[in-house]
């Protein structure tokens, strides 16, 4: 009996951990990306007044925060050109990189973009230690 139950736990948590899984760059890495001029694309999920308070240089403002109807998450949509013209990593950055970056993520994922690619800024906007960094209004 508690074999059958340890091995039903286990069954669960394969099919339960893809949709809990993403990938995060930590602040530190993504900064070192952002100085050294990689090749990538910034999602910025911020809502408006917020994207225009601060942002990344060159981050496509989508104002799809939190993307959990279907009309926040079309909002992502006006990215995607632009993720599928580089071959880079695809940054998504919401104000505190949790659940709007993962619904974020998961909907970038199901348009096709291949999940190697994504990732969410930990800490998001909130958590950034180099404000310096920051582009201020439009």
């Amino acid at each position: 009996m508690k074999r059958t139950v340890f091995l039903s736990l286990i069954v669960m948590m394969c099919f339960a951990a893809p949709a809990f899984a993403s990938n995060s760059v930590k602040p530190d890495v993504f900064k070192q990306w952002l100085e050294s001029g990689k090749a990538m694309v910034i999602v910025d999920i911020q809502p408006a007044d917020d994207f225009e308070e601060q942002h990344f240089k060159g981050a496509i403002e989508t104002n799809a925060f939190p993307a959990k109807t279907d009309e926040e998450k079309k909002r992502l949509d006006k990215a995607l050109a632009g993720i599928r013209a580089v071959k880079g990593p695809v940054v998504i950055v919401c104000p505190r990189g949790k659940t709007g970056a993962s619904n974020a993520y998961a909907y970038l994922k199901a348009r096709g973009i291949p999940e190697n690619r994504l990732f969410i800024l930990e800490g998001g906007i909130a958590g950034w230690p180099w404000p310096a960094l920051f582009v201020t209004g439009r």
